[in-house]
């Protein structure tokens, strides 16, 4: 009998668009106890002893060239992102409110920060330098980020720091973050993986780790809103001035730019594709820039919806 439980198998993990829409998950059970034996004991030896293969990124990423940059652009984004979430979660950790939560919650605490190295580590196995890697992290902190990321963190950071909110910040986390980054992750792990096998692993491992922050978190707000039903005008009020920061940002010009170098890069490497399918009946290479940012944003759409539902939060306004 298989012990390891589906979430944290690496042969039988659902994608991350089933996963965060279906799984249902608690602190209760994500424990500290089980994140030391089926994360660290068992998902992560497994990726570390090499038993998950790990053919390594291809010759195409590692020259310089559109696909390279499109890579560079994305992957010091996610970084920057993942180190913001991690300092974001210690005001989590901090207002957590029992035993469990306090314990879940440093868990993914930790597995951002592991989240943000990986990102970092394997833009230097496709021979980014560090001289490199730190000017283009600086980069995308200047421009991307400082566009998208850092309003997001101001707003995640006025829930739960200025007021000491901690349903609201797991809302925040939730719906706002990894709700809307999550599905754009699947995308990339799906794009990059015959191009670059190595990188979509890198995105499997973290879509794993999202899967159970998402459940875990609706979850969280679901109990909350049965115990105290008053408390939801108060909860989607909080989704609703969320959203309306979201519709200013620029992420789709940030999408744009980097799915179009992804296509510069995919019309010059497209043999190495193939007949891949980036889903049941399209090939990768006879996808477009706005077919692929339109599913994203589905998926986003979706994911969203469907957790908000779970969450007794329905009624959101778009």
């Amino acid at each position: 009998m298989n012990r390891l439980p589906v979430e944290a198998d690496w042969d039988r993990a659902p994608s991350v668009l089933e996963g965060a829409r279906t799984l249902e998950l608690t602190p209760q059970h994500c424990n500290l106890p089980y994140w030391f034996e089926h994360v660290a004991g068992t998902m992560l030896r497994r990726l570390a002893d090499g038993s998950v293969a790990d053919a390594g990124p291809t010759e195409a990423v590692r020259r310089p060239g559109p696909l390279r940059e499109a890579l560079v652009d994305e992957f010091t984004f996610r970084h920057l992102a993942e180190e913001k979430a991690t300092r974001a979660l210690s005001f989590l950790v901090y207002h957590a409110p029992g035993r469990d939560c306090l314990e879940f919650f440093a868990t993914q605490l930790v597995d951002e920060a592991r989240h943000a190295r990986a990102f970092r580590d394997h833009l230097l196995r496709v021979d980014v330098s560090e001289e490199e890697l730190a000017a283009e992290v600086a980069r995308t902190a200047a421009t991307s980020a400082a566009a998208v990321l850092d309003p997001l963190e101001e707003f995640g950071l006025h829930v739960l720091r200025d007021r000491g909110d901690f349903h609201g910040g797991v809302l925040v986390l939730t719906v706002l973050v990894e709700g809307i980054l999550a599905p754009a992750a699947e995308l990339s792990e799906r794009k990059w993986r015959p191009l670059d096998p190595s990188a979509a692993l890198v995105e499997r491992g973290a879509n794993m780790d999202e899967i159970r922050h998402l459940a875990v978190g609706s979850s969280v707000v679901r109990q909350y809103l049965t115990d105290r039903p008053g408390e939801r005008p108060r909860l989607l009020e909080i989704v609703e001035e969320g959203r309306r920061l979201w519709e200013k940002l620029p992420m789709a010009e940030v999408l744009f730019r980097r799915e179009t170098l992804f296509q510069q890069g995919l019309a010059e490497h497209g043999h190495l594709v193939g007949d891949y399918e980036i889903w049941p009946g399209r090939r990768l290479v006879d996808t477009g820039v706005e077919e692929r940012m339109e599913a994203a944003e589905r998926w986003s759409r979706e994911t969203q919806d469907a957790r908000l539902a779970y969450m007794l939060l329905d009624g959101a306004a778009r």
